[in-house]
């Protein structure tokens, strides 16, 4: 029994060590990346498999007021009055889940941001429980103005095109600056599903959802009082 106790306590010991020392890089990359250019963990994945990869860092001051009025009216309605995560929101979908898990989901663009940052993608009950917290303390550090910048710089448009401005370059061929209103909804309604939905070529149901998305944003509803310039 000695012996068991004292193998525990080593277990417990190396378990703690290795939680600190998370916890201190997690930091140390939060720290870095409040003004370096991040690296998602998809788009790490790519590095590492030498896979090719179109990403241009673009400050929020050189993005298009409406793609970045569209992704707040699109992705997050109240990303500029929740502290990260929508509790409301996550409320109802785990209200209205079902045996086969929530229907929907209820990610914030903070969340959003956490998830490509530090996490993986697929729904997992593991990853939301990491990605919640880790949403919190961008919100804290960073601010909106951060977040919403690190977003559209790292979010994929399509096969190893990250980011907003590869992404206007690839289906309209000018820069993130430049980007319509209608060019902008049609980038923001291609993000549910980059690989299936072409913002250059959209279908149907694609053109309708960025219909839907153009009235929202310029309602300009979501993103008062976010440090944010106006969009329209």
């Amino acid at each position: 029994m000695p012996g068991v106790l004292t193998l525990m306590k080593r277990i417990l010991r190396w378990l703690i060590w290795m939680l600190g020392g998370l916890a201190l890089a997690l930091l140390g990359l939060l720290a870095l990346w409040s003004f370096a250019p991040p690296v998602s963990t998809l788009m790490a994945a790519r590095l590492v498999t030498f896979q090719p990869m179109q990403r241009v860092w673009t400050p929020l001051a050189r993005l298009s007021p409406h793609l970045i009025a569209s992704v707040i009216a699109s992705e997050d309605g109240q990303f500029c009055r929740h502290r990260g995560v929508d509790w409301a929101a996550l409320r109802d979908v785990v209200s209205e889940a079902g045996a086969d898990g929530p229907a929907r989901g209820a990610s914030t663009i903070s969340m959003q941001t956490a998830k490509n940052l530090f996490l993986w993608p697929g729904r997992s009950a593991v990853r939301k429980a990491l990605e919640i917290p880790l949403a919190m303390a961008l919100d804290r550090l960073w601010g909106k103005r951060r977040v919403i910048e690190v977003y559209l710089n790292i979010a994929e448009w399509g096969e190893g095109t990250f980011g907003a401005e590869a992404a206007a370059r690839r289906y309209f061929n000018k820069s993130a600056a430049d980007l319509t209103p209608r060019e902008a909804a049609l980038l923001v309604s291609a993000l549910p599903n980059p690989f299936r939905r072409d913002p250059a070529k959209p279908g149907v149901i694609q053109n309708r959802v960025a219909g839907i998305v153009m009235r929202r944003a310029a309602r300009d509803g979501g993103w008062r009082d976010c440090g944010i310039p106006r969009a329209l």
